[in-house]
């Protein structure tokens, strides 16, 4: 983990946090918001877990996973605009890959925009590799739909 930042586990009170950090991470580029009520039906199914990432005692960040098998999927994850390229993200895909292996995965999947450079590159930084192609698959307001880029990490 990166000096000042501290992560525990999502509960219930972090999802209107989540709910914002989503939105203004996710809305700019053209995709709908998380609702609270979807974040929270998330949050009570098999296999889904978080984790909340802080600093000096503030929330800036959090990460939704879920893990079936010895398989985990990386659900959403968002930095607040300040925190942004100062590690922050790095260090929440660290931690989620920690809690997954934890959780008996052996690999760990995600789905990001191939518009969307800086995530692929962090990842890629952390050690996803791409494995696939979904055409497009996320939906943009008032632009064409963007495909995803499948990217896989092997926790063993």
């Amino acid at each position: 983990m990166s000096a000042g930042f501290v992560v525990r586990t999502f509960g219930d009170v972090d999802i209107d946090l989540a709910c914002v950090l989503h939105r203004d991470a996710f809305v700019p580029m053209g995709e709908r918001a998380w609702t609270h009520q979807e974040m929270a039906e998330l949050l009570a199914s098999p296999g889904v877990a978080g984790i909340v990432l802080q600093s000096d005692g503030k929330k800036i960040g959090f990460a939704l996973c879920r893990t079936a098998a010895d398989e985990a999927e990386l659900l959403t994850i968002a930095v607040h605009a300040d925190w942004r390229r100062r590690g922050a993200g790095y260090a929440l895909v660290k931690a989620a890959s920690d809690l997954v292996r934890a959780r008996g995965a052996r690999e760990f999947f995600l789905e990001v925009g191939d518009d969307n450079a800086s995530a692929r590159k962090l990842y890629e930084r952390t050690g996803f590799k791409v494995v696939g192609h979904r055409i497009a698959y996320y939906r943009r307001a008032n632009r064409p739909a963007v495909d995803a880029l499948v990217m896989r990490l092997p926790l063993v």
